[in-house]
Protein backbone atom coordinates (compact mmCIF):
# COMPACT_ATOMS: atom_id res chain seq x y z
CA UNK A 1 0.00 0.00 0.00
CA UNK A 2 1.10 3.55 -0.48
CA UNK A 3 2.23 5.73 2.40
CA UNK A 4 -0.97 7.78 2.30
CA UNK A 5 -3.00 4.61 2.87
CA UNK A 6 -1.11 2.56 5.47
CA UNK A 7 -1.90 -1.02 6.34
CA UNK A 8 -4.49 -1.00 9.10
CA UNK A 9 -5.73 -3.39 11.76
CA UNK A 10 -8.19 -5.09 9.39
CA UNK A 11 -5.38 -5.64 6.88
CA UNK A 12 -3.13 -7.22 9.51
CA UNK A 13 -6.03 -9.37 10.68
CA UNK A 14 -6.58 -10.62 7.12
CA UNK A 15 -2.87 -11.33 6.61
CA UNK A 16 -2.60 -13.16 9.94
CA UNK A 17 -5.67 -15.26 9.17
CA UNK A 18 -4.34 -16.21 5.72
CA UNK A 19 -1.15 -17.49 7.36
CA UNK A 20 -3.08 -19.19 10.16
CA UNK A 21 -5.39 -21.08 7.77
CA UNK A 22 -2.50 -22.15 5.54
CA UNK A 23 -0.63 -23.40 8.60
CA UNK A 24 -3.59 -25.67 9.42
CA UNK A 25 -3.40 -27.30 5.98
CA UNK A 26 -0.90 -29.67 4.43
CA UNK A 27 2.19 -27.87 3.14
CA UNK A 28 1.08 -28.01 -0.53
CA UNK A 29 -2.61 -27.34 0.13
CA UNK A 30 -4.34 -24.10 -0.81
CA UNK A 31 -7.09 -21.92 0.60
CA UNK A 32 -9.61 -19.60 -1.00
CA UNK A 33 -9.68 -15.97 0.16
CA UNK A 34 -13.39 -16.43 0.90
CA UNK A 35 -12.43 -18.90 3.66
CA UNK A 36 -10.46 -16.12 5.33
CA UNK A 37 -13.23 -13.55 5.26
CA UNK A 38 -15.92 -16.07 6.22
CA UNK A 39 -13.89 -16.95 9.31
CA UNK A 40 -13.51 -13.28 10.32
CA UNK A 41 -16.85 -11.85 9.18
CA UNK A 42 -19.33 -14.71 8.65
CA UNK A 43 -22.30 -12.39 8.13
CA UNK A 44 -20.57 -9.74 6.01
CA UNK A 45 -17.87 -11.66 4.16
CA UNK A 46 -18.69 -10.52 0.63
CA UNK A 47 -17.78 -6.91 1.43
CA UNK A 48 -14.35 -8.05 2.61
CA UNK A 49 -13.34 -10.04 -0.48
CA UNK A 50 -11.38 -7.24 -2.16
CA UNK A 51 -9.48 -6.37 1.04
CA UNK A 52 -8.65 -10.10 1.36
CA UNK A 53 -7.33 -10.17 -2.21
CA UNK A 54 -5.23 -7.08 -1.42
CA UNK A 55 -3.87 -8.82 1.69
CA UNK A 56 -2.97 -11.79 -0.52
CA UNK A 57 -1.13 -9.45 -2.90
CA UNK A 58 0.89 -7.95 -0.03
CA UNK A 59 1.82 -11.38 1.29
CA UNK A 60 2.69 -12.61 -2.21
CA UNK A 61 4.95 -9.57 -2.73
CA UNK A 62 6.87 -10.73 0.36
CA UNK A 63 6.98 -14.34 -0.84
CA UNK A 64 4.85 -15.50 2.10
CA UNK A 65 2.11 -16.88 -0.16
CA UNK A 66 1.71 -17.84 -3.80
CA UNK A 67 -1.35 -16.77 -5.76
CA UNK A 68 -2.64 -19.64 -7.92
CA UNK A 69 -5.21 -20.14 -10.62
CA UNK A 70 -6.00 -23.60 -11.98
CA UNK A 71 -3.15 -24.95 -9.85
CA UNK A 72 -0.51 -22.69 -11.40
CA UNK A 73 1.23 -19.74 -9.75
CA UNK A 74 0.20 -16.41 -11.33
CA UNK A 75 1.51 -12.87 -11.09
CA UNK A 76 0.21 -11.50 -7.80
CA UNK A 77 0.16 -7.94 -9.14
CA UNK A 78 -2.07 -8.59 -12.14
CA UNK A 79 -4.28 -11.62 -11.47
CA UNK A 80 -7.95 -11.45 -12.36
CA UNK A 81 -10.69 -13.87 -11.47
CA UNK A 82 -10.87 -16.66 -8.88
CA UNK A 83 -7.68 -17.43 -6.99
CA UNK A 84 -6.35 -19.80 -4.38
CA UNK A 85 -3.49 -19.15 -1.99
CA UNK A 86 -0.66 -21.51 -1.12
CA UNK A 87 2.48 -21.28 0.97
CA UNK A 88 5.23 -19.24 -0.65
CA UNK A 89 9.00 -19.62 -0.41
CA UNK A 90 9.10 -17.27 2.60
CA UNK A 91 6.14 -18.76 4.48
CA UNK A 92 6.96 -18.27 8.18
CA UNK A 93 7.87 -21.29 10.27
CA UNK A 94 5.45 -22.19 13.03
CA UNK A 95 5.96 -20.28 16.26
CA UNK A 96 7.97 -22.17 18.88
CA UNK A 97 5.83 -24.41 21.04
CA UNK A 98 5.13 -22.96 24.45
CA UNK A 99 7.36 -24.65 26.97
CA UNK A 100 5.65 -26.60 29.69
CA UNK A 101 6.41 -24.84 32.97
CA UNK A 102 5.86 -27.99 35.06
Amino acid sequence: RCRSNPVGERDRQLEDTIVELLRLRAARATICPSEVVRKLWPDAWREQMEPARQAARRLAAQGVVEVRQRGQEVDYASFRGPIRLGRGLHFPPPPPAAEDSH
